[in-house]
């Protein structure tokens, strides 16, 4: 299973969010890619004003706030989903 996290540059709340999905990652188990919205025209059009966007595989566009145990949730139902 493949999470995007959308991040940019200096932003506190990405940062946050990556280290929770670095842990939840280990109880899970899930590929991060971590995308600059920055380098990207068409990110940072679409979410230039929501990040930290977390997009799951087989699973939900999570938007903030991110609540740690909702994105645990969301994280097992698609992880579930794609067994």
């Amino acid at each position: 299973m493949l999470v995007t996290l959308y991040t940019k540059p200096d932003c506190p709340l990405c940062t946050e969010l990556k280290a929770d999905l670095l842990t939840l990652q280990v109880e899970i188990g899930f590929s991060l890619q971590e995308r600059n919205i920055e380098t990207n025209a068409a990110d940072f059009a679409r979410y230039r004003y929501l990040i930290p966007v977390l997009d799951i595989e087989g699973g939900p566009i999570l938007y903030p706030p991110h609540e740690w145990l909702f994105v645990r949730q969301a994280l097992l139902a698609a992880k579930e989903n794609s067994a």
